[in-house]
Order: structure tokens, then sequence, then C-alpha cells
């Protein structure tokens, strides 16, 4: 079997890289991830998946386009699940890929995270293999996960602090400060209500 694995960053590529190969899959790593904010982020991890690869000697394919205004749109299309487009997005574009360049089957090292919404990305790949008919490989990488951070510490890899969307990044600093942003709320309000617009 020829498999696309898609890779969201180098990291979490590391557990998911180590048991196909130890099963002898053949694989490429495809990089499409125009979901990541902002764009000096969306560079460096890219540049760490690239490192990986060449230390591990995979082969890494790499699509640059950056829509971040389609990213923005469809997320906030579905506001509930804001996750659901993100994955859409780029599942679709690896189910296409692998169909259009002959591979047997595609997957994702999403896979691999505990806090990544696993039936979620389940479900948005198996509607992309039934849409370009190709099959999806399912594997339920969360169980390597520690594996994975061990390998990307010894690798001396940049592992990043958020999902990679505008909305994550804002939602672990909001996370953090919710507490003291909670005790002084009220004030806050009374005084953006006395704020007015001013144009000069």
């Amino acid at each position: 079997m020829k498999l696309l694995l898609h890779a969201c960053c180098g990291p979490c590529a590391c557990y998911p890289t180590e048991q196909l190969t130890a099963a002898g899959t053949d694989f490429d790593i495809l990089f499409f991830n125009p979901n990541i904010h902002p764009y000096k982020e969306f560079k460096h991890r890219l540049s760490t998946l690239r490192e990986f690869c060449e230390k591990k000697r995979y082969n890494l394919i790499i699509d640059k386009s950056y829509p971040i205004e389609e990213c923005i749109r469809g997320m906030l299309s579905e506001p509930t699940v804001r996750c659901a487009f993100c994955y859409r997005m780029r599942l679709r574009y690896a189910a296409q890929f692998a169909k259009e360049n002959g591979y047997d089957a595609f997957s994702t090292t999403l896979l691999v995270s505990p806090y990544q919404r696993h039936e979620l990305i389940k479900k948005e790949a198996e509607a992309a293999a039934a849409e370009f008919g190709i099959p999806f490989y399912y594997e339920d990488f969360r169980v390597g996960y520690q594996r994975g951070v061990d390998i990307s510490l010894e690798l001396g890899l940049y592992r990043q602090q958020y999902c990679g969307c505008v909305f994550s990044e804002r939602d672990r600093y909001e996370i953090r400060k919710k507490p003291k942003a909670e005790a002084t709320q009220d004030k806050f309000v009374v005084v953006s209500k006395n704020i007015k617009m001013v144009t000069r």
C-alpha cells in the first residue's frame, strides 16, 4: 500500500510515522495547513516538519498556499463546530491529492492528538474518502501520543502551544487569564459603556 499521510506539524508526525515504518507501510508526507495563524507560525511549523523529514529521510510534499481568508470565513460559518471546516478543508485536499497522484489511501497525523476532536476528524476524513473515491486509512494514534512527545524532544523539534488557528491562539490566553478577567469584569463593562468613538 502507498499511503499519503497529511501532517499538521513535525511533533505530531513522530509517532504515526514510526508506526507506519514499523509496519512496513510505504508513505509520503503532505503539508497543507492554511489554518495556521499567524503566517510566521505557519512558516515555523513547516520548517520543523521539513527538519523532521530530513532527519528521518521521509519524502515530504509541500503546498505553501495560504488561503487564510477562506479558512477563517469557513470556520466562522460553523461557529459551534469551527473545527469541522478546518478538518474538512485539509482532509479534502489530502484525499483529492492522493486520488490524483496514484496513492492507495490517505490518513492524517491529526489522529495522534488527544486534544483534537477525534471523532470529528474521522467523520470528515470518511466523507472526503467517499467524495474522491479513495480509502481513508484509520488508526487511533492517540495511544502513542507520549511516545511522539518523547521523540520530538529527543530530536529537539519546535513544539507549538496551540492548535494553529487564530481562535485557538486566542483561547489559550483567555483560559490562562480567565480568573483575573472575571474578577474585574464588572468594572470593565461599566467603563466600556462610557467610551465614545471620536472621528477627527
